[in-house]
């Protein structure tokens, strides 16, 4: 795309900024306010239908940049491989070039679903290595690790094994959008303002993302002029570029001056995993999703058995019905628990077969249903005494007041791509497990690894153990019907909770995946019997739910944590597609 169509896609997208950007990396260039319609900021978009080929993402830019990679003959995975690149320059408050790599791959010749597993690793003989000082706030107050970037090494997997364009044909369009300049929309205004005092503390983080001491307006072209030489030099050598390149021999010194005692042989050391994904059935559909140590397989698993054999469809929808509410926020909690013993197959005896059984699923239903408050039971009083301001502050607990939004990080990029041949590929690319925490190289910023080592932890890692992948929450899934894809899905936010939420939606109410998305999403019940919940429950579902001994915790009516679903899906009868993307975020969908 050269300069005239950059200029004339914007302006048809609503991104369109006047003036020039400033010259240096990180340097900005005030505008005037952009002029977005929906489908670039948060609220309803646009569902594409009807199409042979269909690309859904949380930016308009990487969305385009698919889209012109199928129609310039590439499929799916080259067009997945080109938004991700793009999508890691335009968007690197979400995901960057050393993070994490997750893909579902349908090759429509065999018919068969690949699993690619390419998340960042910790370094198995260094101790942990975080570059700042103690009581330093913000983004070290989450403690992240420096840990071996992932995201080069899956691009390469992915080409090497299924694309058909030639490498720098891939890399080329994210070019001009570090080089010139990509405007600053709402949304990404509102995120750079979040994670910014958590960055600030670093001075490589700061000239990128504050040059002037704050965060870009809205309309602002922000320039990565240190990226785009990066990126030249990733078009010309290959994925190769990051692992033994210059741009590797660099991020090595980086460490190394800071303490971190990594070598360039490191890099390549623990490559990516191809394996076969898990699969498993719920009512007339087929399931696949990432195998372990990625968690959100079984988690889901375990959430949509124990629905069904509590027949929660016949109870309504958990937006108009206390009783789904209440299963749904109780068998979220208990997946959640089962989990804190799933780890790396490779190292840990893994009992998929003991979880998955529906006798063991029909147990825990049974437990769930047999454990909430016999018939006649009201426990409303409890829940007017035990909510009271005067006895919450008493034991040091808000009761079911209101919780401040949470300030979780938003980062990770989900992507959705179908092709005219009929290959599949939903991938997310996130910040998450990048490089060395705070640090920019070559224009690349780094976040490092939030993983925890507690049985509790959504994020998982062992160190020490050569080999070994983190645990994490990858939301990647494909349903099949009569052993086609049929949908595809994935987000990046609270994922480990809202998946199934949305497969229940789809597969247990019949919503479309648009509709379902729209729907209010929760998180696990608490141990207090607080459930969080987007505020567009009725308040008659609020008493009827405090007669279980329950309460609602509100959240805005569509809270950005909640993540953002990609999705695409086929007409079982005239094989046409539709895409769409999340009202909560910035994306947009779209197909030919």
């Amino acid at each position: 795309m050269n300069g005239n169509q950059r200029r004339e896609f914007l302006k048809a997208a609503g991104l369109a900024a006047s003036g020039a950007a400033a010259a240096g990396s990180g340097a900005v260039a005030a505008t005037p306010r952009a002029s977005a319609p929906a489908m670039s900021r948060q609220g309803p978009k646009e569902v594409v239908r009807d199409k042979r080929a269909v690309a859904s993402s949380q930016s308009p830019i990487v969305t385009r940049a698919m889209l012109d990679t199928l129609r310039a003959g590439g499929n799916a995975v080259d067009a997945v491989i080109c938004g991700s690149i793009v999508q890691a320059t335009v968007q690197p408050e979400m995901t960057n070039h050393t993070g994490t790599v997750s893909a579902l791959v349908y090759d429509a010749k065999t018919a068969k679903v690949h699993y690619l597993n390419s998340s960042g690793t910790l370094h198995p003989t260094l101790p942990p290595f975080r570059p700042y000082p103690p009581g330093v706030g913000g983004l070290a107050a989450g403690s992240p690790m420096a840990c071996i970037p992932g995201f080069m090494p899956g691009m390469r997997a992915l080409h090497e094994r299924f694309g058909t364009r030639p490498w720098a044909s891939l890399v080329e369009p994210a070019i001009p959008w570090a080089e010139d300049g990509f405007p600053v929309d709402e949304f990404q205004r509102s995120l750079l303002d979040l994670f910014i005092d958590g960055s600030a503390f670093f001075p490589d983080m700061r000239a990128l993302f504050a040059p002037e001491g704050w965060s870009p307006s809205v309309g602002t072209l922000l320039r990565n002029p240190a990226l785009a030489r990066t990126l030249r030099g990733l078009a010309a050598e290959g994925p190769g570029y990051f692992t033994e390149g210059e741009w590797a021999r660099a991020f090595v010194a980086r460490g190394n001056e800071l303490g971190w005692k990594v070598q360039l042989s490191d890099l390549s050391a623990n490559p990516p995993r191809w394996v076969d994904p898990i699969r498993y059935r719920h009512k007339q559909y087929e399931i696949v999703q990432p195998a372990p140590p990625e968690r959100q397989a079984l988690y889901c698993c375990i959430v949509l058995g124990i629905l069904r054999h509590l027949d929660v469809s016949s109870l309504g929808h958990y937006s108009e019905s206390a009783e789904s509410l209440y299963y749904m926020a109780q068998a979220l909690r208990r997946a959640g628990f089962e989990l804190g013993m799933l780890h790396d197959p490779q190292f840990f005896d893994t009992p998929l077969d003991v979880w998955m059984s529906e006798d063991y699923l029909a147990s825990l239903a049974a437990i769930l249903k047999r454990s909430r408050p016999k018939a006649g039971v009201d426990l409303t009083k409890h829940v007017e005494l035990s909510t009271h301001p005067g006895f919450a502050r008493a034991f040091g607990w808000n009761g079911g007041a209101p919780e401040p939004p949470s300030k979780q990080p938003a980062g990770s990029c989900e992507l959705t791509c179908v092709d005219a041949q009929g290959n599949w590929v939903q991938m997310m690319n996130t910040l998450q497990a990048g490089g060395i925490p705070g640090m920019v190289v070559g224009g690349v910023p780094m976040w490092g690894t939030h993983a925890q080592f507690g049985m509790d932890a959504a994020i998982h890692g062992w160190l020490g153990v050569p080999g070994s992948r983190i645990r994490c929450v990858m939301s990647n899934t494909l349903v099949l019907r009569d052993g086609r894809p049929w949908l595809s899905m994935g987000s990046p936010g609270n994922v480990y909770c809202t998946v199934p939420q949305m497969l229940s939606n789809v597969l247990d109410y019949s919503f479309e995946p648009y509709e379902a998305a729209v729907l209010p999403r929760m998180l696990p019940m608490a141990d207090d019997y607080g459930i969080t919940v987007e505020t567009r429950i009725p308040e008659r579902v609020l008493r009827d739910l405090a007669k279980l001994g329950a309460t609602l915790r509100p959240l805005p009516p569509f809270h950005v944590p909640m993540g953002s679903y990609q999705q695409a899906w086929r007409d079982p009868v005239t094989g046409r597609l539709s895409a769409s993307t999340d009202p909560r975020r910035a994306g947009q969908a779209g197909g030919f």
